[in-house]
């Protein structure tokens, strides 16, 4: 360990010069400004007129009827523009619904109105052996019907005798009564003779059976 160097000598190495250097705090100094700032902030309070007051919390003060307020319920908005074309489209719909009813209705009465006018137009021919009135028949000038008698009521009855399951066993006296109207009118009905009244031996009828059929 070498000696130290006198006092008064230089020893030729630069001096250490100190970086920083550390000193006690001051404690007291920043309580007292704690101090002061609480001091002033009470002092403030007081001046401004207001008081602390401790916050209330969820159990010490319960929510009541008086705090809450029910909201008035909001009308949907309308739309007056929708509505009215609404209305028009189902007054347009059952005015054509009506019209649709009325001009059906109208057409019924007046297919009935002449069905019955030309049943009250049609004057029957007289019957075989039975004065004719003069008048023509819309069936025909040989229509028979129901009633009537003589030699073309029995080629009538011997023409249907030659169709299956038409007449059976039907007879051949001349007479045009009631089972014999039947067997016309069954004959009508199968082969599809619209001309003619039911169970009216007409010109249609008539034309058809005789092109089916031929006697001896």
């Amino acid at each position: 360990m070498p000696p130290p160097p006198e006092r008064g000598r230089s020893t030729g190495r630069s001096a250490i010069e100190p970086t920083h250097i550390q000193r006690r705090r001051r404690t007291e100094a920043l309580a007292e400004l704690v101090r002061q700032v609480r001091e002033d902030d009470e002092g403030r309070d007081v001046d401004e007129g207001y008081e602390s007051v401790p916050l209330p919390t969820r159990r010490t003060l319960p929510p009541s009827d008086d705090d809450t307020e029910e909201l008035t319920p909001v009308p949907a908005a309308r739309n007056p523009t929708g509505t009215r074309r609404r209305t028009a489209l189902a007054v347009g719909v059952a005015a054509a619904l009506t019209g649709i009813t009325l001009a059906l209705l109208l057409s019924g009465a007046y297919q009935n109105d002449a069905s019955r006018t030309g049943a009250g137009a049609r004057t029957p021919a007289a019957p075989v052996g039975r004065a004719s009135s003069g008048a023509p028949d819309p069936d025909g000038a040989g229509t028979l019907r129901q009633g009537d008698s003589g030699p073309e009521v029995t080629a009538l009855q011997q023409r249907l005798l030659r169709i299956p399951n038409v007449y059976g066993d039907g007879a051949t006296d001349g007479t045009f009564d009631a089972p014999l109207a039947d067997a016309v009118a069954r004959f009508q009905l199968w082969y599809g003779i619209r001309g003619d009244e039911s169970g009216v031996y007409g010109d249609d009828t008539r034309a058809d059976l005789e092109s089916r059929t031929t006697l001896p």
